[in-house]
This record gives structure tokens, sequence and C-alpha cells, in this order.
């Protein structure tokens, strides 16, 4: 690395990070994108230039870097400096500036409600490890959870009595959020099987095998799996049954502020995504249903 002080100064950055609670995997793409950037540059980290950090840019492009993690490298890249300038470390912030196009914004993929029930139709299981499952599934889709909320909950976080859970979101962020009646049955029932599986004490709500808190990658790969017993068409995401709860509820409420607050956005231009889908789809049955449309 050319840059003598740059790993110092990077090292003090991930401790910054982490101290504004910043996730393993935000942390660690930092990291990376900053590292590919050190070892490129040919100055001091000071030193570094506007056209030098935009050649930068344009050798990752030619190296078929897809314009998501162009923008995401260009991120990291600002917010090093941003630390840098407020520190006095340098006197200037290179990546400021540079501008990126902008992404086409993919609609997300969603299930419609037959399709979740198909999913979700326990036909009294007594499998403990499905109880489990639906039980999840069922508050993810209920609740418009995000699987690492899943992974993170306490069984002090439920109240069933109340009707609701709560939430620690991203950025250490709390929300309340309302809990469906089929979701509280099916938590009901894993909760008084839970005890199964506890190997020693453990505050988590949901667990594996071994007694253990369950991980983001083993609840994905069991929706995967129970997916495919389903005989589901595409392949099913954690992330689908949140975007299938905000379509849902939108599409039947049209209360966007509600939707927002549930899913613990902090912006509101990330919740309307779904007034487009709900659109796209109205628009499909135009087409398919009025004697004179013409729309492509």
């Amino acid at each position: 690395m050319t840059a003598p002080a740059a790993p110092k100064h990077l090292n003090d950055f991930v401790a910054y990070l982490g101290s504004k609670n910043s996730s393993y995997h935000t942390v660690s793409n930092y990291t990376r994108d900053i590292l590919s950037f050190l070892k490129y540059i040919k100055s001091e980290v000071s030193q570094v230039t506007h056209q030098e950090l935009q050649n930068f840019i344009s050798e990752q492009h030619l190296k078929g870097l897809s314009p998501a993690s162009l923008r995401r490298k260009l991120s990291s890249i600002r917010s090093f400096y941003k630390f840098l300038l407020d520190r006095d470390l340098v006197n200037l912030n290179p990546a400021e500036g540079i501008r990126l196009p902008k992404l086409e914004k993919k609609l997300p993929k969603v299930l419609d409600v037959d399709q979740m029930s198909g999913l979700l139709n326990r036909n009294e299981q007594t499998e403990d490890l499905l109880i489990r499952d639906f039980a999840m599934f069922e508050l993810m889709y209920s609740s418009g959870l995000r699987v690492s909320e899943i992974s993170g909950l306490d069984i002090s976080m439920l109240k069933l009595e109340e009707g609701m859970v709560k939430v620690l979101g991203k950025g250490s962020k709390q929300r309340i959020v309302p809990v469906g009646n089929l979701a509280l049955k099916a938590l009901d029932k894993w909760l008084k099987i839970r005890p199964n599986m506890l190997k020693e004490y453990s505050e988590a709500l949901f667990i594996g095998k071994n007694g253990t808190r369950l991980g983001v990658r083993s609840i994905q790969k069991r929706l995967d799996r129970l997916g495919k017993i389903k005989h589901l068409e595409q392949h099913v995401s954690p992330h689908m049954l949140r975007h299938s709860f905000a379509s849902h509820m939108l599409e039947s409420s049209g209360d966007l502020r509600a939707v927002q607050e549930m899913l613990g956005h902090s912006d509101i231009s990330t919740t309307q995504i779904y007034t487009h889908l709900n659109f796209q789809y109205l628009a499909k049955v135009y087409d398919k249903a009025h004697p004179r449309a013409t729309r492509k």
C-alpha cells in the first residue's frame, strides 16, 4: 500500500462505523471497497485528486463491475474521505462532484395473495422444525419484517396478548408493529414446543436444533425448502415475503404513511416503489380486461 498512514486511517474509520452501529455487512463492504482503492492510488491519501479517483472508477467499470457495485464503491470512498475531512486529516474530498448514472429501479418480486396462502397453509404440521418455520414466515409476512429482524427477535419482544412485536431495525431503530391472528396462532404453537430444542437458556425467539439463535442464512434456506415443498415455480426469499406484505397492505389500504411506519423506512420514497408495483398490476388487469385496451 503506497500511503503509509492509510491503514491507521482505515482502522480508525472502521472503529467509527462500529460506533455508529453499522452492520457487519456494511463494515465489510466499506473496508473491501476502500482497500481496493488504496491499493490503486499512487499518492498519499491526502493528495489524491478528483481525476485520480475518476480514473479508478473508470478502471473498475472496464473490469466489468456493475453500476450498483460502482455506486457502492464510490459511496464507500466518499464516506471515508468525509471522515478524514471532519478530522482535518485531508483538505478535500475527491469523491465530491463525481456522479454516476442513476440506476433504473427494479420493481421487487412479490407473491400474490393466493400464492402466499398456498405457501403458508400448514395442514396441521406436527414436526417441530416445520412448526417453527411456519411461525417465522407467518410473522415475517404478517408484520413485514426483514430476515435480520426475524433472526434478532427475543421472546421478550413478542407480546402475544397485545398482538404486537417490538422490532430492532436498521441502525438499531426500534419500532412496534401489529401481528395478525394467524401469525399469533402459529407463534403460540411454536412457543409451546420451543423448549424441546433448548439445550440451555436462550432469549432468542427462533432457535435451531442445537438450541442457539437461528441465523439469517439458515432462515433463507428453510424458506427456500418450504417453497420447494409447496411446489412454487419461483425461488422464494425472505425479502419477497416483506415485499408481498407491503404490496398487499398498500393495495388494500392505500395508506402509504402507515405502510412506511410498519416497514421501518426512514424515507417515504423507499416505500413509494410499491405504488408503482400496484400500478403495474392494475395495468396488466386493464390490458387483459378492457375491450379497447391498446396499451403496451
